[in-house]
Order: structure tokens, then sequence, then C-alpha cells
């Protein structure tokens, strides 16, 4: 099967011929490259046709194509990254007996090698596998594998050859030297790296006219470099030495920008402005999407290539990277663009879900704080209340999630139906003291896919009551706040407690009622709370809709209409996905935005678990493709920064006549290229918006604490900061005092 240009149009990147002007230069004066480690081998299976052709179609025409060579018995070159086939391909499936132990660079190491195979046995039996469980594997035993002239057919700009075993296969009587100088009589290699010192050196000289740069690569620090029998890190120390034999290094990234044991980065090392001094070029690889490097990036990808190409002190001259898009979009949409306002006149609103809660503990100071400083145009604040009527902002009335309850307050779990399942500890039977006592703790909604968000932030910030939130708010640069209200109802029943006039108190006092400067959104999943903020003209009242959609048939929009300005809705309920891909839009932007409501999309998120496949694990391509391509009104996310980095970059105008930008992508587009018969089960659609859910009965009247229905839970006894009921530890004295009374008047 051919990748035709239909697929590189749905890619969700193009590029036009242009310069880099205002980008930061490499060492040679050149933008730095994007060096696609087997293709686009973060989606397809390393090294095969389709890797190597999206690769080319959806990143900077500049892309280098990286081969990692391999000979067969007969000597033929193939591209594949590890010296094992049987990791990256079905051979073992293929030859179940031919699985061999040999010896690589003195460890034994058994599997399936190319050199008990001839290319004729390889090619006519072996398919290519995705060798990285977490990404796609629709792919798999559907392409062959790639020969190495066969890569100058896709026509790169530049090709480039890994030779990473020179001394195993001169073991086994093949020569990748001698393979090199006569495949280069038909082959153009721009580059031919290694890490064996001897076979760079083998070369010098004998590639005749060719403007071949060849480029020593360094291996773990402690690794051995088998020609002379020096660790890498010696080698290192003497960067000299290398300019005798090779135009540049290749570097782990680690070498460049090292991370500490807890994963957070270290001050840069001078390796690259060394190695430049001395006129070597330096690339860098290790660089993927889904490989989550250090937490300072909070999991863009972005983050990181801009911390090599886009930093005041240096720039790499290039990156290896199983994702070439990401880091092209880095290279020419992002590099230099810190300081830049919006590249649209109109884009959507950056709203915040409790602040930065991807950096710092959601609705604390510092989570607001952080919002601010990265760019958000609204800051939220989900309003909980507490037993003596505090309003204050956390994102759900069960403490458990966000604070250190359980540590202190266990003895008050309950179980309220009417708020959720589980049993919780809700804010409503605690005072605002108990909980200004607790600590908030940074959620990790992704744990169970072992990331975890920034842990040395774990327990930072302090919690801020609603009036406190519109006074931070109000001082700062956001244009608008949205205030999400819940569970009025049973607060209000069953609590004694008035969530909506609190709400609405606040913002008199803080005087939102009459200013014009600052949005107030006012968002519920209750048509009745929203009701009682109809008279206030200046507020916009958005309507959540909590169930996953696949439509909105015009009675349900007409209802919300009723009500509300604007929905917010899950991304989910916009593109419909099967299994980590993206199917097809539903209808519901269309119809909301044909009633006048304005589309708010929530659920983005960084990490890459949580972002399809169809977005190549981009964070940006997910927001590029509700922004521009279903024109929804405000993006809903956790981390704010790189949504406004997106916006801020002229790469966000689709419209602009730019070398490259980044669009959204096609739902369905990449399902299309696999095998029918390997496609994942389809799943049934979500269910429609029913309009008979949309209205809420009026709210009940407020009741006092004292008034509560029978059967209901009573209220928590005082509680002494052990957390023990006081009624119960005066019982426990009072059982004390009549024993030793007893025992005194024994003894009388």
């Amino acid at each position: 099967m051919d990748l035709g240009p239909g697929i590189f149009k749905r890619s969700g990147v193009a590029f036009l011929p242009g310069s880099f002007k205002g980008l930061f230069l490499g060492h040679l004066g050149n933008a730095p490259l994007v060096i696609a480690r087997g293709g686009y081998s973060g989606i397809f299976p390393e090294s095969s046709q389709f890797a190597y052709q999206f690769a080319l179609a959806t990143s900077l025409k500049e892309t280098v194509l990286l081969c990692d060579l391999q000979l067969t018995k007969d000597g033929a070159g193939i591209c594949r990254s590890d010296l094992k086939l049987d990791n990256s391909t079905t051979i073992s499936t293929a030859f179940p007996k031919r699985g061999t132990t040999y010896s690589v660079n003195g460890q034994s190491v058994h599997g399936w090698f190319s050199v008990d195979f001839t290319s004729d046995e390889l090619l006519g039996n072996v398919t290519t596998i995705q060798n990285i469980f977490s990404r796609p594997s629709i792919f798999d035993g559907n392409l062959p594998l790639s020969m190495v002239q066969e890569i100058s057919r896709f026509h790169p700009s530049q090709f480039w050859l890994n030779v990473q075993y020179d001394m195993f296969y001169k073991e086994h009587k093949l020569d990748p030297a001698k393979f090199i100088l006569t495949a280069s009589e038909n082959v153009v290699f721009d580059y031919i790296s290694s890490p064996e010192i001897g076979f760079l050196k083998s070369l010098n000289g004998k590639l005749g006219k060719a403007k071949t740069k060849l480029i020593f690569r360094f291996l773990a620090a402690d690794a051995v470099e088998p020609s002379t029998n020096q660790t890498y890190s010696l080698i290192l120390k003497n960067l000299a030495t290398i300019k005798s034999f090779a135009s540049g290094i290749l570097v782990p990234k680690s070498y460049v920008w090292p991370a500490n044991k807890d994963k957070y980065l270290e001050p840069s090392t001078t390796l690259v402005t060394d190695a430049h001094n001395l006129g070597l070029e330096v690339y860098a690889f290790n660089f993927a999407n889904d490989q989550p490097a250090s937490y300072n990036y909070s999991f863009d990808p972005t983050a990181e290539y801009l911390q090599f190409i886009d930093n005041p002190n240096f720039s790499v001259d290039g990156v290896f990277t199983d994702f070439p898009s990401t880091a092209s979009a880095a290279i020419a949409c992002l590099a230099h663009n810190k300081d830049n306002a919006a590249a649209q006149k109109k884009r959507p609103l950056i709203i915040t879900r409790n602040g930065a809660s991807g950096v710092f503990a959601g609705c604390t100071d510092l989570a607001y704080q952080q919002a601010v400083k990265d760019g958000a145009d609204i800051i939220d604040c989900s309003v909980q209340m507490s037993k003596d009527g505090v309003a204050f902002c956390l994102d759900s009335a069960d403490l458990m999630g966000d604070t250190t309850a359980m540590d202190s307050f266990m003895s008050r779990s309950a179980l309220v139906p009417e708020i959720q399942k589980n049993n919780g500890i809700f804010s409503f039977d605690l005072t605002w003291s108990e909980i200004e006592s607790l600590k908030p703790v940074l959620a990790n909604p992704l744990s169970s896919a072992n990331l975890v968000r920034n842990p040395a932030a774990k327990n930072m910030g302090k919690l801020m009551t609603l009036a406190t939130f519109l006074d931070f708010a109000k001082n700062s640069t956001v244009s608008g706040i949205l205030i999400n209200i819940e569970h009025a109802p049973y607060l209000a029943s069953k609590k004694g407690l008035d969530i909506v006039t609190a709400v609405s108190s606040a913002l008199i006092n803080a005087s939102y009622d009459k200013q014009i400067t600052q949005k107030v959104l006012i968002q519920s999943d209750d048509t009745s709370v929203l009701s009682m903020f109809k008279n206030n003209s200046s507020y916009k009242r958005v309507f959540k809709v909590e169930e996953t959609i696949s439509d909105s048939p015009k009675p349900a929009v007409d209802e919300i209409k009723q009500f509300a300005d604007a929905v917010n809705i899950a991304k989910t309920s916009l593109i419909a996905s099967s299994n980590s891909f993206l199917t097809s839009f539903t209808p519901v932007t269309d119809k909301m935005h044909a009633a006048n409501l304005s589309v708010y999309v929530s659920g983005l998120r960084n990490e890459f678990v949580s972002i399809p496949f169809d977005c190549f694990s981009d964070p940006m391509v997910e927001i590029a493709t509700y922004a521009a391509g279903l024109a929804v009104d405000g993006i809903v996310t956790e981390f704010p920064a790189t949504a406004r980095a997106y916006f801020r970059s002229p790469c966000s105008d689709v419209e602009a006549n730019l070398p490259f930008s980044i669009l959204p992508v096609e739902p369905g587009s990449l399902l299309k290229e696999a095998q029918p018969e390997l496609l994942p089960p389809t799943q049934a659609p979500a269910p429609a918006l029913d309009a008979a859910d949309i209205v809420d009965p009026p709210l009940p009247p407020v009741v006092k604490v004292s008034e509560t229905a029978p059967g209901a839970a009573p209220e928590s006894s005082p509680t002494h900061p052990s957390g023990q009921p006081a009624n119960a530890a005066n019982a426990a004295l009072l059982l004390l005092m009549m024993v030793l009374s007893f025992i005194y008047l024994s003894y009388q």
C-alpha cells in the first residue's frame, strides 16, 4: 500500500517552501535539523515505508531520514534500529527455530539476527511490527523491511546512516564500510554516524568527492567504546581528538541537559559550547513525545525541544526524534515566540480547570498564580461550601482526593448518594478552619499509566476562599473568571447551605456585578442554578454537559438556550473515538453554534496517554484540532501554558502562508491506512442529548439544619484536633472517672 497525497493532507501538519527568518540558528548558521529516527516511528513500525513517507509528509521539508544499518547474511543492507530483529519484526514467528545466542560487545545476547538470514528470506517472509507497546499496533505485520537503497526513492532532503555494530559484523565476515562504499555509488549518504571510532577512521578519505559528514555517536557514559576500550565519559573529556576523524558528535540528550534522580532538570552542561568552539557539530537523540524526560516540561514535548534549540546560551544542530512533526513545530513555529502576542485576531478562550492544576495542586494560590503567568484568559473556581458557610474553591466537595483530609478526618467519612457513589469526607461536614488546616494534594489523574505530575509540589500551596479568589482575579491580568456551582439542591435541603446566594453575594461584594472589564461566566449542570443569575446581563451562563454524547437534537439545544449562553462539553462529545483513534466529528458543535451557543471543550490534558494516536501524542495538535478544526470558543485545560504557546505561535493561523503550519487532524484518516482485519472492534456510539434531561426542578428552600427531615444524616459532633468526636471523648473520660471512683471506694 502506498501512502499517497491524501493522507499527507490529512496528517495534521503542512509545510510550504520558505525561510526560517528569526529562528535561533545552530553552529553553522542553519536552522537545527529534524532527524526522523526510522521515519515517523512514533506511529508506524520504525523504518517501514509508511514511517518514512509519513515523516516527510508531516515535517519540515529539510527533515533528514535516518536508517540504522543492519547487514544480512548475503551482505545486503536493511534498516532496523535493533540488532535483534525479533524486537521489531515477525521473524520469530516466521522462523521459530532459528533464534541464536551471540556475543555483542562482550555481552551474551539471544535473539534473531540479520546475519543468519539472506535478504530474500527476510523480504519474502518477515514484516515489521511496532516495538513500543504504548504505540499503535494496527499497522503490524503489513509492512515489509526497508532496504537501504529504497530510502532514496522517498526523495528525502538528506539521508543519515547510523552504523551501530561494525565490529559485530566483521566478526561474522561482513564489512559495513565496504557496503557503504559500494552503495554510495547510487545512494547519497549525507551523514554517517557510529559509536565505534575504528569504523569512522576506516572511512576517512574513502568516500571520494561525497560531502558526507562523519559523526561520532556517544553511548551511555559508563559504556565502553570497543575500538579503544575507553569509556565514553573518558572520551568526552578529550573532545579535541574527535575533530581528527569526525565533523560532529551525536549524544544522548542527557549529556546536554541532565536530570537528577527525581527527574528534574539540572543546569545544562557546557558540552554544546565546548564542541562548537572546537568546530564540532552537536546532535542530540532520545526524543519522543511518549517518553517524558523531566517534570520541568509538564508533559509538553515541544517544551523539551525548545530547551535544546531556544535558550540564551546555545542551540544543538539537530535532534533525533520518533515524532518529527512535533520537532518541526518547535523549530519553525515556537522558537523565539515566548513574548509574542497571540497570532490570531480571534481565537478560543484559554479557560483553566482548577487553575494550572497540571503543575500545582488545583484551586490553590500557586495554581492560580501559575495560570496567570502561563497566559490563561479565564481562571475558574469550582465553589464548595464548608459546614459554617464559607464558600471556597476546590474541584470536588469530597476532600479525600484533593487534600490530606484522610490523615485527620477519616472518622468524618460518609456516604452521600446525591453527591457520589463512594464514601467521602465532605466539605460541608467540616468547618472552614478545619479545611484550612489541611494540605492540598496535586491530583494525578493518569497515575495508573505511571504518569505523575510535578511531585516536588505535591502538597504546595493554600486553598482560597471564593472572596480571596475574586480579589486575586480582579487584580490580575486575566480577562475573566468562571464560577462553577454544583450540588445546590442537596446543600440547600440537607445542609442548610445556600451556595447560590454565597456566590452572588461574593460577586457583588467584589463589584463583579457592575464592572465590565472582566468577563464573568457562571457554570452549572443545573438549569435552576443558572436561572438564578438570568437577571444580571453582564454574566454569561454556561451549561455543563456532564455525560458523553454523540448528538444534540434541536429540542435539547432549544432547552439549553433558555438557560445558557454557552456549553461546556467533553472533548469525546465533539469528536468520536474508538480505542484511542479518532473516528468522526459529531454534529454537536455545529448544532450548538447554530443556536448561537458558545462551545467550550474540556478534557484536554498534556499527558500522551490522554491524546488520540491521530494527534501524534502532541497536545498542540489536539488543541489545533478543536480550535481550528471545530472552531470551538474555549479550550478548558489544566495546562494553560501549552495552549497559550500554540495560540501565540504564527503557525496556529491556518490561513497564513507560512513555511510550516500546525493543522487539525481529520478523524478517521489514520484508521483508513490500516488493514481492515487489524482494526479494533467498532464501539457503540454514545447516546444523543435528551431534552427531557436538561431542565431541573426549582431549587428547594434553604432549611435550617435543625429542620432537616427525619432520616437525614445527623450533624457531625464537635471535633478535637485528633479528629475524634468530642462527645465520644467526654464519654470515655466519664467512664474513666467512674472506674477510678469504684477503685477508690473499694479501698476505703
